[in-house]
């Protein structure tokens, strides 16, 4: 579990495709500091499991259907991430609940820079924005982010300088590809709401 508040920006070193899957290595000078072999780190959004570990460096393998519904299936030598590593029970929820299970990909629509704070419009999947609510929690690539509005098309974030300075967001052009995680308590409301129909 993890709450959507980055606390490191690393570096893809490199991508080795593996036929149905690939492997990735990753500097985390951070989040290798105290890892060990089966943690879960966080990777824009995304929980991998840590493989391996080289002195600031950490392997992880990416399956099929996480590169199919995952923006990681474009990563690339060179690449800067968002990394997050798994939540304490001692520790303190600054975001939200976050799985790190990616619902889907969306794409920066429009990007509209204020003087305190930037507005990023960002076009999602039809289905998703059923689960999505003005003023709720929404995940993108891995941030944990409040919800300033959303129709059956779009949403949008507001994003303030620390945001974009500490995460990879700051970075981000129109048509750029985001990876996606709405609010897990809306998708067990529904579960139950389905059951007692």
């Amino acid at each position: 579990m993890f709450t959507g508040i980055v606390k490191e920006r690393g570096q893809v070193v490199s991508v080795a495709p593996l036929g149905d899957s690939a492997r990735l290595v990753i500097r985390a000078p951070l989040a290798t500091s105290d890892a060990g072999l089966g943690d879960s780190i966080a990777v824009n959004g995304v929980c991998l499991t840590v493989a391996g570990l080289d002195g600031d460096t950490f392997t992880a393998d990416v399956m099929a259907e996480t590169l199919a519904r995952t923006s990681l299936a474009a990563a690339k030598a060179g690449s800067e991430v968002n990394l997050e590593r798994a939540m304490l029970a001692s520790g303190r929820l600054g975001g939200h609940l976050v799985q790190g299970h990616v619902d889907a990909t969306g794409h920066i629509a429009s990007i509209s820079p204020a003087e305190h704070w930037t507005v990023i419009r960002i076009a999602i999947p039809e289905h998703l924005s059923r689960y999505v609510a003005e003023k709720g929690s929404i995940t993108i690539d891995g941030v944990s982010l409040t919800v300033v509005s959303v129709d059956d098309a779009s949403l949008t974030v507001s994003l303030i300088p620390t945001t974009l300075r500490e995460t990879t967001l700051g970075a981000r052009e129109v048509g750029d590809v985001v990876n996606l995680e709405i609010d897990v308590i809306a998708k067990y409301v529904e579960r139950l709401l389905e059951a007692r129909r």
